[in-house]
């Protein structure tokens, strides 16, 4: 959408409407005219993109009061001036009742017009800033929150700021539940745009009937259920942000639609032939290898291109485990200011088993631990046997330190044996092997490079 204010006009007289365009577009609005009731109607269905309406008191034997009260039904953040012949008081007082900002007489004096709709323009913006510091306010996610102890971290954090106040296009990569979308939230926080919407799609929670009119939204008619139109999470973003969450799960045909969106700033609403121009920044994120995808058909390659612009990877919480400890206290006092639960904390012996876990879930599973523990733990000090099992035994069969000492073993011997044991126990799955080892897929392959070993030749016999 242009920058300028959009106004809608609703007037039959072609005399009125020459008279309001010469006084209105020399100030730069972008007008929107509808001559009569029906598309003044249609029009209003466009009002997430509208700033004011300007209608006149009777058009044919419609009232003017009645396109009042359906525009404030729609939307009741737009202000509607009203234009009247009849400038009784009486008329005043049952428009402003009804919820017109003012009214003005005819002949219509082009200096108290402009003055007008200026303040009506300027009510507008307050409240829509009053609105979006409520919700910054509700939603407040900076990176002064992001628990960043370790240096992968600390380097995310920097990433993220650099890339904050550009209109960047950037793609979050990481394993589920590592804080993508917080991140994304701080840099959206942090960015130019943080007085507007910060909007976010999960595309793998959404069926692929339903993704693009949720995204691209509808116009009434478009399909069965359509009874009236209803814009797409790419237009109530305006002036914001669009997280596309999990974008690896969308179809093919979404990924065609969001493609031409990224290029031409306009989206074309289901079942619609006028497109709507936006402005917004555009973020994603996904678990998936988007390579793999491509290679496989079932990802654009064009779109991801569009998208790794500024790509910001998330490491797993076990490659970053000097996080863990801050992060389990950090929600600990999160608990205690948020829900009024009982201060408590974590002993020596519980922090460490903690710290040793492999965290599969990484951040949303640890909080999980920490909101069970908090319901299930009656005492001010939470020990080891307060932990959930899986978490206990896994610190059980742990080796120590001093039995692989006393093998008289170099650090490379240990680490050789380690990966050829996670090989065969997984019958050579690297993604398995991955788990049991705690590393990534790179790293792992690298250091089978290292070492000469082959997930197909290394068997029992060879640990």
């Amino acid at each position: 959408m242009s920058s300028a204010h959009t106004l809608l006009i609703i007037e039959d007289e072609e005399r009125m409407c020459r008279v309001l365009e010469l006084a209105l577009r020399p100030e730069g609005y972008e007008l929107v005219l509808a001559k009569t009731v029906q598309e003044g109607f249609e029009r209003l269905h466009d009002l997430h993109r509208l700033d004011l309406i300007l209608t006149d008191l009777q058009i044919g034997s419609v009232s003017g009061l009645d396109i009042l009260e359906a525009a404030t039904q729609l939307s009741p953040e737009v202000p509607v001036v009203i234009i009247s012949g009849y400038g009784t008081v009486k008329f005043a007082v049952e428009a402003t009742r009804k919820g017109a900002y003012d009214c003005i007489p005819k002949p219509v004096d082009h200096e108290e017009l402009k003055i007008v709709v200026r303040r009506a323009l300027a009510m507008r913006q307050l409240t829509q800033e009053n609105e979006s510091l409520k919700y910054r306010l509700s939603t407040h996610i900076s990176f002064e929150r992001i628990v960043a102890v370790s240096p992968q971290m600390k380097e995310i954090i920097r990433l993220g700021r650099e890339v904050a106040n550009t209109d960047t296009t950037i793609l979050i990569t990481g394993e589920s539940g590592t804080g993508k979308e917080i991140v994304a939230h701080a840099i959206h926080h942090e960015s130019a745009r943080a007085r507007r919407p910060f909007l976010a799609v999960n595309c793998a929670g959404i069926p692929d009937e339903l993704l693009e009119s949720e995204l691209f939204g509808y116009e009434k008619g478009a399909f069965t259920d359509a009874k009236k139109s209803k814009p797409g999470r790419f237009q109530l973003a305006e002036g914001g942000t669009l997280f596309l969450d999990e974008v690896g799960a969308m179809s093919v045909s979404a990924q065609a639609k969001v493609l031409r969106v990224m290029e031409d700033r306009i989206v074309y609403p289901l079942g619609g032939v006028r497109g709507v121009k936006v402005n917004i920044r555009i973020m994603a994120a996904t678990h998936d290898d988007l390579t793999a995808l491509i290679h496989k058909g079932q990802f654009r390659d064009d779109l991801f291109y569009r998208l790794h612009v500024y790509p910001i990877h998330l490491p797993p919480l076990r490659e970053r485990r000097d996080d863990i400890v801050p992060i389990s206290q950090a929600y600990l006092i999160q608990a205690h200011r948020e829900r009024g639960s009982r201060p408590c904390r974590f002993t020596p012996d519980a922090l460490s088993v903690l710290e040793q876990y492999a965290w599969p879930g990484n951040i949303r599973e640890l909080q999980h631990v920490i909101e069970w523990v908090l319901v299930t733990c009656k005492e001010e000090t939470i020990g080891v046997e307060h932990l959930p099992t899986d978490i206990r035994m896994n610190q059980q069969v742990r080796p120590t330190l001093p039995s692989l000492l006393s093998l008289g073993l170099s650090v490379e011997q240990v680490e050789e044996a380690m990966m050829k044991e996670a090989l065969a126990k997984t019958s050579g799955n690297i993604s398995e092997a991955c788990r049991l080892l705690g590393m990534t897929r790179n790293t792992l392959r690298y250091r089978m490079e290292k070492f000469g070993i082959s997930s197909r030749k290394v068997s029992k016999h060879d640990v």
